[in-house]
This record gives C-alpha cells, sequence and structure tokens, in this order.
C-alpha cells in the first residue's frame, strides 16, 4: 500500500470527466480490503487505489527463481471455522470466495537463554504440560494466567465483532451478551504483562510471557494489551495457526476476486498523492498522474503517520493525531532474509515458525530476536523440488541504513545477513553450506515497497498504557475520512486488521445507508 507526498508535478492531461464513488479505499493492505470487500458485497461503489502492481502490502509476495516468499510473517490466524473470531474466513466468505488452508500443529518452538525450548502445540493440554514441565513450581500460575486469557477471548468469541463507535451495535450485542460486554470492558484497560504477575513470580516465566507477547506485538507483556492478548494465545488452540495453500499472498488475491465479483474496482500502479479536501472534508484523492477521483467517504488503509503527514498537510494535522502520536511512536522495521534452502538441512520433526533469542536483555534490540518461518513444511509447491524456503526476519531501525552510499549499503546488508545466518547455524546446523537463494530486504526495502513511513510494523506505545483505551477507531477527525489497520483498533496482526476491516466497514455502511 504505498503512498507518497504530494508532487506539483502532475500529468498536464487529466480525464475530462471525474471519477466517483461511494467509497475510495487508499492502500490493498488486508485491513484496506476487508473494508472494501465488506462495503462492495452491500452494495456500496467501492473502488481501492493500489500503488503496487500486486494487492496485499504486508501481506503479499514475490516469485524468485523457482520460490514463492512470503512478504511477511507467515503465522496466520483467523481461518478457523467456529465461532466469530475467525474473522479472515468470514471475509472470504462474506464475497464467496474460498481459500484451502494447511494446519500448523505447532505455533512456535521457542530456542531461549540457557537452553530453554518450548513449543507451542495446537493442543492447548499439550503446551501447558510442556510449559508446566520447564517450570513445575509454576503450574497453578500457569493454568491460571492461560485461563484468563481464555476468559477474554470467549468473550470475544461469543459477540459478532463489527464498529465499537456505532450505538445501534453496541446496545444490540450488550442486550444479546451482556456478560462477554462486561467481561471485555472489564480488561480493556488491562497488559498482559499485569495478569502475568498476579499468578507467576519465577523471573525466568515471566520473561518467557514476555517472548510471548514480542512475538506478535512487539512489545513486551507489561505494554501489550490483554485484550489482543487474550485473542492470541488462545485462538492458536481454537481456531489454530493456519497457513494459506499457495502462500499467504493467496488471501489478498482471493479477497480482490471476491470485491470484483461484488461489482466493487482495483486499480493497480495508482499511487495517491494526496487526499483532497473541500471546507474541511475529505471528498477525493488526487493521484501523481494528476486525476482526482471523488468518492462520499475516504478510507486510508495507509499508517497514520502517512495519512496525517503525507497525504494530508502536515502542519494541519488535527489536535487528535498529534495526541495519538505523543501516545504512540513507530515500532522498528525488520532486517528480513529470504532464503532458498536445501531440504537436507532440517530434521524430518522441523517445526515450521521458530523464535530465537541468546540472551533475555537483548530480545528488544536490533538482531536481538529472531523469527523464522520455513512455509515449505506446510506447502512444499512454494520452493524448487528438494528444497525450502527460510524467512528470517530480525528487528531493525530505519537510522541504522540512511546516509549510506549503493556499495555501503550493499556491503552492510551482506554484513547483517551473516550475522543471522550465524546465529541460525545453532539451531539449523549446515544452513550456510545449503544455501540456494538468498534476498535482503532492509527498513529501506519496506518503505519504498510497502510505503510505511520509516519501514515500521506498526505503533507501538511510548509507554504504559491503559490497554487499548488509547488505540483510536476507525472515524477521524477529518469529516468524510476513516482509517482502517494497524495504526487503528485493535492493532497489528492480520486477524486484528481484518477486525478494523470488518468495523470501518459497518461504521462507513450506517452512515451512507447501506444498512
Amino acid at each position: 500500500m504505498p503512498v507518497s507526498q504530494p508532487s506539483q508535478s502532475f500529468s498536464a492531461h487529466p480525464p475530462e470527466k471525474v471519477r466517483e464513488f461511494d467509497v475510495i479505499v487508499i492502500g490493498s493492505g488486508i485491513g484496506g480490503l476487508v473494508t472494501a470487500t465488506q462495503l462492495a458485497a452491500k452494495g456500496a461503489r467501492t473502488i481501492v487505489l493500489e500503488s503496487y502492481i500486486i494487492p496485499g502490502g504486508s501481506a503479499g509476495y514475490f516469485d524468485r527463481d523457482g520460490y514463492r516468499f512470503d512478504v511477511g510473517a507467515s503465522m496466520i490466524f483467523g481461518f478457523g471455522q467456529q465461532g466469530t473470531t475467525n474473522l479472515l474466513t468470514r471475509a472470504l466468505q462474506a464475497v464467496n470466495v474460498t481459500l484451502e488452508t494447511i494446519a500448523d500443529p505447532v505455533q512456535i518452538h521457542y530456542h531461549l537463554p540457557d537452553g530453554l525450548e518450548v513449543q507451542v502445540h495446537k493442543s492447548y493440554e499439550n503446551f501447558l504440560q510442556e510449559l508446566t514441565e520447564k517450570f513445575p513450581q509454576e503450574a497453578e500460575g500457569i493454568r491460571k494466567f492461560y485461563g484468563e486469557c481464555w476468559q477474554v477471548f470467549n468473550c470475544l468469541n461469543a459477540i459478532e465483532l463489527l464498529s465499537l463507535e456505532e450505538l445501534g451495535y453496541l446496545m444490540r450485542v450488550f442486550f444479546q451478551h451482556p456478560l462477554a460486554c462486561l467481561g471485555l470492558v472489564k480488561y480493556l484497560p488491562l497488559n498482559a504483562g499485569d495478569i502475568a504477575r498476579r499468578y507467576i513470580k519465577d523471573p525466568i516465566l515471566l520473561k518467557f510471557i514476555d517472548i510471548e507477547c514480542y512475538c506478535w506485538s512487539v512489545v513486551p507483556a507489561e505494554l501489550t494489551p490483554m485484550i489482543n492478548a487474550g485473542m492470541v494465545f488462545s485462538d492458536r488452540h481454537y481456531g489454530g495457526i493456519n497457513y494459506p495453500k499457495g502462500g499467504v499472498g493467496q488471501i489478498a488475491q482471493k479477497l480482490v476476486e471476491g470485491l470484483e465479483k461484488s461489482g466493487g474496482k482495483i486499480q493497480y500502479k495508482a499511487k495517491v498523492a494526496r487526499i483532497v479536501t473541500e471546507r474541511g472534508k475529505a471528498v477525493g484523492v488526487e493521484l501523481i498522474t494528476g486525476e482526482i477521483i471523488k468518492a462520499r467517504r475516504i478510507v486510508s488503509n495507509a499508517t497514520r503517520w502517512d495519512t496525517f503527514e503525507k497525504l494530508l498537510p502536515a502542519e494541519a494535522m488535527p489536535s487528535s493525531e498529534k495526541k495519538w502520536q505523543s501516545r504512540y511512536q513507530k515500532s522498528p522495521s525488520f532486517l528480513s532474509l529470504h532464503l532458498g534452502v536445501k531440504a537436507a538441512v532440517f530434521p524430518q520433526e522441523t517445526a515450521c515458525h521458530h523464535i530465537l533469542l541468546e540472551s533475555w536483555e537483548q530480545m528488544e534490540v536490533a538482531g536481538g530476536t529472531i523469527f523464522v518461518s520455513i512455509p515449505t513444511l506446510l506447502d512444499p509447491s512454494l520452493a524448487p523440488e528438494g528444497h525450502h524456503i527460510v524467512h528470517a526476519f530480525t528487528p531493525s531501525w530505519m537510522q541504522a541504513w540512511e546516509g549510506l552510499s549503493g556499495e555501503e549499503y550493499e556491503e552492510k546488508k551482506e554484513a547483517a545477513a551473516g550475522e543471522v545466518i550465524e546465529k541460525l547455524e545453532k539451531i539449523f546446523p549446515g544452513l550456510e553450506a545449503g544455501l540456494d537463494y538468498m534476498e535482503v530486504g532492509t527498513a529501506r526495502s519496506h518503505r519504498r515497497f510497502l510505503g510505511r513511513e520509516d519501514g515500521t510494523y506498526g505503533p507501538i506505545p511510548r509507554r504504559k498504557l491503559l490497554g487499548l483505551l488509547g488505540m483510536p477507531f476507525n472515524r477521524t477527525a477529518i469529516s468524510g475520512l476513516y482509517c482502517v489497520g494497524d495504526s487503528t483498533f485493535p492493532g497489528q496482526g492480520l486477524n486484528a486488521v481484518a477486525f478494523s476491516g470488518f468495523a470501518c466497514a459497518h461504521r462507513i455502511a450506517v452512515d451512507l445507508g447501506f444498512c
């Protein structure tokens, strides 16, 4: 979902007739596509504007030498077949498309300091048993902490997840599920660390809870909202981790197929230069070609930084956005290694997803935590026969990659990749010798191809906040403009941004009279 700063050198020959729609969605990330498909299915004239040549943003893909690489993470929630939290399944069903998935029996295999290894099994009881064997003195605390996560999840899973900004919806779900709603209100201002410390005293086990949170929220438990933790720590056992056959990029491809079936449109290579406003209201967008497209409602699937500092004049930023920026900051980007490796390197029982951390003190520093996905263990069709894909990534900040000459940049990439591979050799001996292909991406790559300010993964709290209470919903201070994606409630992750998309579409549908 790349975006750019407004430019003054547009085409001198824009189209004579201005195209008009009910809704324009800027960017085809999963949040944007869910918003668009939901609205198109309700009859709204909807167009998605994507600056790249394929949809998906961070959930996209690219092909190299017979390998199909996922751009981002391969650990996918939301494809369960029951309850209401299976939001990716529901999003596809809403536009009459389906996607085959492959169940992952282990969410993560942790390789942690001092030889601590834990596998998070699909089976909840198997996971608790393995963790309790490592920390027998904390058996009761382990069960109580993860039990509270289930309480949160059961509240979420009892209600239809739509816009919390829409009073009619709130009244309806409260009367239908009063206990579930009260339960969510109880947990809304809490963080996972608050709950963990109620039941757990062992400092290493508390650090394990930190890495459990960090691997998807990019912050420790103290800063991770309990609502999000409850969803992740329970849904991995309830709906499970399910990998899309054909790669993560298939999610966006299928949503686009459903969008077009429902009468919506998507336009590629359509980079938005600015959001057009009239008398303080968002009424359209201007592309870098100079074309202006009008709509009754505008949805930005860009980050809030890109939306309010690039697509709109930064000097006119609403006070509510300034307040949000005082609470949240940009998370790091990632150094990403996309590798093709001989299959013989990996033992038969190797899990798909791994976390490698050599020192607890290094968890949040650049290069400290290494995330590993080997999706071809689930779908071998993504790589040439006899080979596997390895996607290894680790936190990295934009500052480390700026001010370099082309030669310096390539040398630094090679050195950084070498350090990651050296660490991976400790859990996958022979990996370097088995390399068949390698491509390295940096924060600059994420900024260039994904259009995300500083290549950021998303917003993280600047300090301890009251759970999710500080995270904004979809409407903004600018009339007619909505935001969707990871810088809106409930935050980061494909299932979370799908939730944001459902909520955004519902709010707009009510505003425009489509429901």
